[in-house]
């Protein structure tokens, strides 16, 4: 006898069955609506007219009150072997807008509701069928902005990001449980305080953190465009150089100081690494008031750079710079002009800082400016170097994570102190946890979920 779900069963009752159009919007040669709940199976084969079986696509006429909407091909998935754990229901309709609309309209007209920007994924996460990682992971795969992103994104969905978090997770409940041991067992005499293998394990577990915040770092950089803005003087030549990475004559170049009025923000392909690059007013004494404006939002623009490129005119005699740039953003030093300073291309010895020499009138040097932009930002356009996507969340997670592990460390090698340790530990487990949604994640939940498509 076939599956049977929905009502036929009594299946997933105990939660609304949710429909929403699992495609984009407009014309196509096919559009999907998807439906999830106890009702899903007896809509699908009200619609169709007849009983159907589970993973056995069946060609149906589409009928609502009489009325014949389409026909296509219907999907139908028992849970809890679905994508959100519950039965499920595909139905393939033609692509069109009105076609798509009678469709899901009478699929509410039959008991479902409208889903939630995201309820499907959340539904998935709650039946644990995706962690929070996992799910997150789902939608960058579906926004990635480029192949390396996709293959990353892809990487997370797979779990990737996940195990090496739940790895992490592992080693410090491990050395918790045998600190909580030595603790509450004295009588067996497990010395932890004198135990150099704990300390050992401390700090590899330390370690392994800082370079999984490393990728994270990179993670989190590829699945959104890495902002760097330009920066300096007027008539430097920043908008020259703008339109020598894009390729295109982007902003307006002239001889005239104070040209660029606004920020002017292009997205640019570097091997195969989507980045936005932000062209900025120069940055000095001004009366004009739109001018004023244009150098206060070039202000706010490096208030939010993953990355500043200054650029310096190399043809002249410059006087100490003197802009303040935002602390803790990495900065390169861009001398431009070179076709008239004589200085050769590329990089140039500096101390502390990474300094290139270029010409965006003749483009020497621009690659490898583009390749300091790449090792100043840690991207590369090596598969191999990122191997999962990630969010600015889960960096401040894992950043979170390694302060609470660091000074729980430190603390018992000054102290010895082996109940404050497992306390520390204990945090650090907990503060990981929420990456995958293991703990303390009811608050997020609803912002995570509600920045997904509707229908996804």
């Amino acid at each position: 006898m076939a599956e049977q779900g929905g009502l036929i069963d009594g299946g997933g009752l105990d939660q609304d069955t949710i429909a929403a159009i699992a495609t984009p919007a407009g014309k196509g040669g096919v559009a999907i609506i998807r439906l999830s709940g106890g009702l899903s199976w007896s809509i699908a084969q009200s619609l169709c007219g007849r009983a159907l079986q589970a993973r056995t696509p069946a060609l149906c006429t589409f009928k609502h009150q009489n009325d014949i909407i389409d026909q296509g091909l219907v999907l139908l998935f028992k849970g809890p072997h679905s994508f959100t754990g519950e039965d499920v229901a595909e139905l393939h309709c033609h692509g069109g807008v009105v076609i798509t609309s009678m469709l899901l309209d009478a699929c509410l007209a039959m008991g479902a509701r409208m889903a939630r920007p995201g309820e499907f994924s959340e539904r998935a996460f709650m039946n644990n069928k995706l962690d929070l990682a996992q799910a997150e992971g789902l939608a960058d795969l579906i926004d990635a902005p480029t192949r390396q992103a996709a293959r990353q994104a892809a990487a997370s969905l797979r779990g990737a990001f996940s195990e090496a978090v739940n790895t992490l997770g592992n080693a410090l409940l491990q050395i918790r449980i045998y600190i909580e041991a030595a603790i509450d067992f004295p009588e067996e005499e497990v010395d932890f305080l004198s135990d150099e293998g704990i300390r050992g394990q401390l700090s590899d577990t330390l370690t392994a953190l800082t370079e999984l915040i490393a990728n994270a770092q990179q993670g989190a950089l590829m699945s959104k465009a890495a902002k760097i803005v330009l920066t300096g003087k007027p008539n430097v030549g920043k908008s020259s150089l703008l339109n020598q990475l894009a390729r295109d004559q982007i902003a307006i170049v002239t001889d005239v100081p104070g040209t660029t009025r606004d920020v002017i923000k292009q997205a640019i392909n570097l091997g195969g690494l989507i980045l936005e690059f932000a062209d900025t007013a120069g940055i000095r004494e001004a009366s004009d008031i739109i001018e004023l404006e244009g150098i206060q939002r070039a202000r706010k623009a490096l208030d939010t750079a993953d990355l500043i490129i200054r650029v310096i005119d190399d043809s002249e005699k410059m006087e100490g710079e003197t802009e303040q740039l935002p602390t803790g953003v990495p900065v390169i030093h861009v001398l431009n002009k070179i076709d008239l300073s004589n200085r050769p291309a590329g990089a140039q010895p500096a101390s502390g800082v990474t300094t290139m020499a270029v010409s965006a009138a003749t483009g020497a040097g621009i690659s490898a400016l583009e390749s300091a932009i790449l090792a100043a930002l840690g991207l590369s356009t090596d598969t191999g170097i990122t191997p999962f996507s990630a969010r600015e969340r889960h960096v401040s997670i894992l950043q979170a994570t390694h302060a609470i592990l660091k000074e729980g460390i430190a603390q018992f090698n000054q102290t010895g102190a082996g109940e404050i340790l497992a306390e520390d530990l204990r945090r650090a487990h907990d503060t990981l946890g929420e990456i995958t949604g293991v703990v303390g994640v009811d608050a997020l939940l609803g912002e995570i979920f509600s920045s997904f498509c509707i229908g996804k």
